[in-house]
């Protein structure tokens, strides 16, 4: 095998307390194609950093292949001291680069490269960062983060070009399908040791929970044998006047490498707050339109959306997205066409925008509109400490000010605070910005169970595929006209049916619902004409009282296995009631969706 291009060599670097890295060794051989993951602040962009040579570590050293080129994407570029976009995409380029690859490249991202850096937006400005460091077409690319803030136009068009390129690439994303088609390796960065696995992302969850399990095997097994040496010393000695000095050596040993175990961190608890229930249509949308100047962004749009309904909103930026969800929760009044919204709405809205965070506010003001050290959750009152940690905060931020949060923190500090409101309608605008893996696997778990309507806009396609039962994009035969087309199911179903795209592979393609008739469910087959059958009407009338009785049956099962006694004193219990409770609310999902069915049908009939 030729040598790797670049080597890390037992790299550790420490900032006051505890080690952020501790030992990490790694190699980036020609053609490698990476995925490094790990938890927000487990080190991964230090590491990289350090990589790229833009950090010192504290001991270790990274070793370059001679002439090997590398460049290095940050989460935030620095435009700053350059006249024209074009002067910075080409900074990189080497005597032997062709100077023209860089405007290409802005070109082929949308951005003009005479454009001035300081009117760029932070998705602009990622993209002016990508055409630099793809320029050169270096050896090594470093890539932190290069999905953030692009639209998912942008993404598959980066994806497409990562593909073909020859250079290495180590990557840190959280867009789980970006880095499932791009890795071939996996290196995870876990409590300050790093870990590789020879498989790409896509098997990195098993890999990871095979290890963990065996981790915490091991150290059960290790606290039995401190238990036995300990019994040993106390009674296995007893005819000795002199104990064996050496075996209490090793004692002492074991319970240090006990003690020092580290457990995963926690993980974020995730719980949107309780309310009433809304009506069962939720939103009704009929021939609605919006523009700006001569500007169409949404044009004879109809839409009904009902209870337990989860919709995905996607498209370029700038396409509408944000302006459609303010029509159909009638925060933008139409051009054209009307909207109706249903009863008991309530409604909680996270902004993509971060526009409610004061940097100079600290984390308890935020939280508790300034009214103290407690905030109200779920009708009860809870100290704001308490709720930090069901966000992966430590307590003593409760005083730390915002500038002091990264991104990821921000991105959780507006979960806590749009969840601690009782809503029934969910207005999420691109929630997963900045998550870590863990807490991205929790808000899809909200998402997908949450008992209200979710209104989801995003450019993850993997968290919309998990998550959403049905996607709006824009028209793609129609661009810049403001036509929009509800599909049934997820992103690969939607991209599936698309007229330019390809069905990607295990995905079941569903028809396109029509634009003038949009609905979020689907319609019962094999229907009489002209009015319901007597099982139907039956089935109409005897749903609800079952509905109801199923509601009860749940909440029990749900409250019973909140105690924490019950799992330690009846485990088999616990497995089945469990078990029993997810026969249940598949039951449930699907009463609701017959009666749901039904009760179109019989408006369709009766209109």
């Amino acid at each position: 095998m030729a040598p790797p291009l670049l080597r890390a060599e037992n790299i550790s670097l420490t900032f006051g307390g505890d080690p952020l890295l501790r030992d990490v060794s790694f190699s980036v051989h020609a053609g490698d194609r990476i995925a490094l993951v790990g938890r927000n602040g487990s080190g991964k962009s230090t590491l990289l950093k350090i990589a790229a040579g833009i950090t010192e570590p504290s001991g270790g050293e990274i070793i370059t292949e001679k002439g090997a080129t590398i460049r290095y994407l940050a989460q935030a570029p620095e435009l700053t001291g350059f006249e024209t976009v074009g002067d910075y995409a080409r900074a990189d380029l080497g005597p032997l680069d062709e100077p023209f690859r860089a405007d290409a490249l802005l070109g082929e991202l949308g951005l003009d490269p005479q454009a001035a850096p300081d009117k760029l937006s932070g998705g602009e400005m990622r993209r002016a960062a990508l055409a630099r460091v793809l320029a050169p077409r270096p050896d090594i690319l470093l890539l932190d983060e290069p999905t953030n803030h692009l639209d998912l136009p942008a993404i598959e068009w980066l994806e497409d070009e990562l593909a073909r390129i020859r250079s290495a690439l180590v990557l840190i994303s959280h867009d789980r399908r970006f880095l499932e088609n791009l890795s071939r390796r996996t290196l995870w960065l876990d409590r300050g040791a790093l870990r590789e696995s020879g498989s790409g992302f896509a098997a990195f969850e098993d890999w990871r929970d095979r290890v963990l399990e065996e981790e915490e095997r091991d150290h059960h097994k290790l606290g039995r044998k401190i238990v036995r040496e300990e019994h040993w010393i106390t009674h296995g000695v007893s005819g000795r006047r002199k104990r064996n000095m050496r075996r209490l050596g090793e004692l002492q040993q074991l319970r240090t490498q006990f003690r020092e175990h580290q457990r995963p961190n926690g993980a974020a608890r995730l719980m949107a707050a309780d309310t009433r229930e809304s009506g069962k249509l939720v939103i009704e949308a009929t021939g609605i339109a919006k523009s700006f100047g001569e500007r169409p962004l949404v044009r004879g749009f109809s839409l009904r959306v009902h209870r337990g309904d989860r919709v995905g909103f996607v498209g370029p930026n700038g396409a509408g997205k944000t302006t459609l969800i303010g029509l159909l929760t009638g925060q933008i009044a139409p051009d054209e066409g009307s909207v109706r919204l249903g009863v008991n709405l309530d409604i909680a809205h996270l902004d993509q925008k971060r526009e409610a965070l004061d940097p100079n506010e600290t984390l308890e003001h935020f939280l508790t509109d300034g009214r103290g050290g407690s905030l109200v959750v779920n009708g009860a009152q809870k100290h704001v400490a308490s709720y930090m940690k069901d966000f992966l905060f430590k307590p003593e931020q409760a005083r730390t000010p915002v500038r002091e949060l990264s991104g990821g923190e921000k991105a959780r500090l507006l979960l806590a605070k749009t969840l601690a409101r009782p809503a029934n309608l969910l207005i999420l605008d691109e929630p997963t910005n900045d998550l870590d893996m863990e807490t991205l696997d929790l808000l899809q778990e909200l998402v997908a169970g949450f008992p209200g309507t979710v209104l989801l806009v995003s450019h993850d396609r993997d968290f919309l595929d998990r998550t959403v039962n049905a996607v709006i994009a824009p028209d793609a035969g129609r661009p810049g006209e403001g036509r929009w087309i509800a599909y049934a199911g997820g992103y690969s179903d939607m991209a599936a049916q698309r007229p330019e795209t390809a069905p990607p592979a295990k995905t079941k393609s569903v028809k396109a619902l029509k634009p003038d008739a949009n609905t979020l469910a689907r319609k019962p087959s094999g229907v009489a004409k002209g009015k319901l059958s007597y099982k139907q009407k039956y089935a109409l009338e005897t749903l609800p009282a079952e509905i109801e009785v199923a509601t009860a049956e749940i909440a029990a099962l749900e409250t019973k296995l909140a105690d924490s006694r019950f799992f330690s004193e009846d485990p088999k219990g616990f497995s089945a009631a469990a078990a029993k409770l997810e026969e249940k609310r598949a039951a449930h999902a699907a009463m609701e969706e017959q009666w749901l069915e039904l009760e179109m049908l019989r408006e369709e009939l009766e209109g």
